[in-house]
């Protein structure tokens, strides 16, 4: 099953989030199906792919309970 969730990048304190489609089965940094945008915690800033989101959505991905909480703070969802 496809999944929106998190991807970790950045330094250590300094962590940023990629939001991406992956296999449900892949590590948490493993290989993406597609990167579909960003979040930082710190600044609370997101940048979304609205268009291919509601696309993998549509395609029958789930997103995890942060992930749809971010897309629904950004009136995705």
């Amino acid at each position: 099953m496809v999944k929106l969730r998190l991807k970790r990048y950045g330094r250590k304190g300094q962590v940023t989030y990629r939001i991406v489609a992956m296999n449900n089965l892949s590590r948490r940094d493993g290989k993406a199906i597609e990167e579909l945008g960003f979040y930082n915690p710190r600044t609370n800033e997101s940048s979304l792919n609205v268009a291919n989101i509601k696309r993998r959505i549509e395609q029958g991905a789930q997103p995890t309970n942060t992930v749809r909480y971010i897309l629904a703070k950004a009136n995705v969802l």
